[in-house]
């Protein structure tokens, strides 16, 4: 983690500085906000290696904060971080972009884990630079640059977005289960968490498909998973 800008924006004290403290020890330089107009106003001012984000904030919520953040810059990974843990709450967080979401109470360790994972998938992606390009039909990755196209057409995606394009790509009409999407891009084997998979599937898809509702590129293999399909004078 040596070198990582990190955007802390949390009110609860304590928990900011025993966070503060655990990721300081890897190296990582983290700057914290006590409150959501601060945050918001550090976010959109200055680059960034990760935000982790409480939503139950003063002055602003962090679900709106999310929202923000995503639409100034596509490519920051955001870890939410808060106690507020329902089904729609998670759902609405992810949708809105957030790349995690972790539930208070949560152990320093697993959190500390989390941060690691994103840094290690954005080392990753920095790793695959001398492939420039990455061709599955008509999309088009540049690793990179985080940088994707379908059919000529710029795309904005997350780094989880990213993640999951990537690795359809570099595998078309292979067979991805759910679980198996969970462990190699968000790193995780709780299978509590598989509903993270379809909501950024979802989110996938209405970004690069003609028509989300009848998916050309990531298509369902019921009761398996997921597959990017090809056409076959494509291929």
């Amino acid at each position: 983690m040596s070198d990582r800008r990190i955007l802390l924006i949390e009110d609860e004290t304590d928990i900011a500085g025993l966070i503060a403290l655990h990721l300081g020890v890897d190296g990582a330089e983290v700057r914290h906000a006590s409150d959501g107009v601060e945050g918001l106003a550090l976010a959109l001012a200055e680059q960034w290696d990760l935000v982790l984000l409480d939503l139950s904030l003063p002055r602003c919520d962090g679900l709106d904060i999310c929202e923000a953040v995503r639409r100034h810059d596509a490519a920051v990974p955001i870890i939410i971080v808060t106690a507020r843990g329902s089904e729609s709450e998670r759902v609405r967080g992810l949708d809105l972009g957030a790349d995690d979401y972790l539930v208070k109470p949560f152990g320093v360790a697993e959190l500390v884990a989390r941060v690691r994972a994103v840094f290690r998938r954005a080392d990753a992606r920095g790793a695959t630079a001398p492939v420039r390009v990455i061709r599955a039909g008509d999309i088009e990755l540049r690793p990179a640059e985080h940088a994707a196209s379908v059919a000529g057409r710029p795309v904005a995606l997350t780094p989880k977005e990213f993640d999951l394009l990537l690795g359809f790509c570099r595998d078309p009409e292979r067979v991805f289960a759910r679980a198996e999407l969970l462990r190699d891009v968000w790193g995780h084997t709780h299978q509590g968490y598989l509903h993270t998979v379809n909501t950024h599937i979802n989110r996938l898809r209405a970004k690069i498909e003609p028509d989300p509702s009848a998916p050309r590129y990531i298509t369902t293999v019921w009761g398996v998973g997921y597959k990017l399909s090809v056409p076959s004078d494509e291929s």
